[in-house]
């Protein structure tokens, strides 16, 4: 098991199956549907920011960090949403070394 983790990177002990089904499921709609609107209300955070250094006047280094923040977070959604094709992934390459390791 630990040599799978350095090799891929992530463990995923679902089956593809489990994946596309939860993919296509109400739940994950309900939870992708959330994420966006993370996603949306950090866009708009990072939008107010030329604003809210008129009025507050911060310094540079903490619009900068501000920015960096909301970066992250937005990165972070991103990752999330897409995390049920990563797990695909994951079950496909380790199918093809499983695959290449067989003809060797």
């Amino acid at each position: 098991m630990e040599e799978e983790k350095e090799e891929f990177g992530i463990v995923v002990n679902a089956t593809k199956l489990q994946i596309e089904e939860f993919k296509s499921s109400v739940l994950w709609q309900d939870i992708k549907r959330e994420l966006e609107l993370w996603s949306k209300g950090f866009e708009d955070e990072m939008k107010n920011i030329v604003d809210d250094a008129e009025s507050k006047n911060p310094s540079t280094a903490s619009v900068l960090l501000h920015m960096g923040d909301l970066n992250g977070r937005m990165k972070a959604v991103a990752y999330v949403l897409n995390i049920l094709d990563v797990f695909l992934d994951v079950l496909e390459a380790k199918k093809d070394d499983t695959r290449r390791n067989e003809t060797d």
